[in-house]
């Protein structure tokens, strides 16, 4: 699941509107300058050759000049197609990977590997109904893919029915017990329904995994952070982020958590007059 689809969170009673700018500034600003950018499997189906490893800028940018070349030369293969669209992800080009697994997934229509990555980058740009089509084209009732239904659990939690895809979500890991993809998206569906506890919970056996990369360490801490558990989510920030990305997420944090609990004041004094 894309961090960008907690801005619904900004309407949630449970989190006050709090949530909406921790999220952008803990996670989705630090796409563009932290010290480290995964290109593992984050609810995409991607290339396995990817998986849990983390890259720097440098090297994301130097990875899609490598799969561009290979994808110039044999367009057609599937394995290709996939990290391609991968890497111009993580670069920020989502359209041009969208184009590429359309192609893709016309060329290799059984695929679900390409089906699932596909279905998520149309998600990404917001094309909902489209990805959810596209998931649910690939699925074989007799062969279950946990690819596809994590994909499907990630477009439903988008489209605001988050019981619906945490039920997705379990599918998928009785299938892939403990896959650190399928757990940082029911993870992420909790905060979406404001249960932090239960969202830090599952975090964290998503980040004991082998394989889980920064983008959930960073959704760890972003959760931590939302529940006041600073120490901590300072730590993994400093870890995962450049030091002047973290310094300024962390004292925005510090800085939206206190005008929460000075509004928390004002509304405790009010019900005090009122009840007086």
């Amino acid at each position: 699941m894309s961090i960008s689809s907690l801005r619904r969170l900004a309407k949630s009673p449970a989190t006050g509107g709090l949530v909406l700018s921790i999220a952008l500034a803990l996670a989705v600003s630090a796409c563009a300058s932290k010290k480290k950018a995964s290109l593992g499997s984050h609810t995409d189906a991607t290339g396995a050759s990817y998986g849990g490893k983390d890259y720097s800028a440098a090297e994301v940018s130097a990875a899609v000049e490598k799969w561009g070349r290979r994808y110039s030369s044999d367009p057609d293969d599937p394995e290709i197609a996939l990290n391609y669209a991968t890497v111009l992800r993580m670069n920020g080009q989502l359209d041009q990977a969208i184009a590429v697994l359309r192609k893709a997934t016309i060329k290799h229509q059984k695929d679900r590997q390409i089906a699932a990555a596909y279905g998520k980058a149309l998600a990404a740009k917001g094309r909902f109904s489209e990805a959810m089509k596209v998931i649910r084209a690939a699925h074989s009732p007799d062969q279950p893919d946990w690819r596809l239904l994590s994909a499907e659990g990630a477009i439903l939690d988008q489209t605001g029915a988050n019981a619906e895809a945490r039920a997705k979500y379990a599918q998928a890991l009785k299938i892939r017990p403990n896959e650190p993809s399928v757990l940082n998206n029911e993870g992420l569906s909790y905060v979406l329904s404001g249960d932090l506890n239960k969202a830090e919970a599952v975090l964290r056996q998503a980040v004991a995994q082998p394989g889980s990369d920064s983008r959930v360490r960073q959704n760890l801490a972003l959760v931590l952070g939302l529940s006041g558990k600073f120490d901590e989510a300072e730590k993994i920030a400093r870890d995962e982020l450049d030091p002047r990305q973290a310094e300024a997420n962390i004292a925005y944090l510090r800085g939206m958590l206190s005008q929460r609990n000075s509004w928390q004041k004002v509304r405790e004094a009010d019900a005090k007059r009122t009840s007086g």
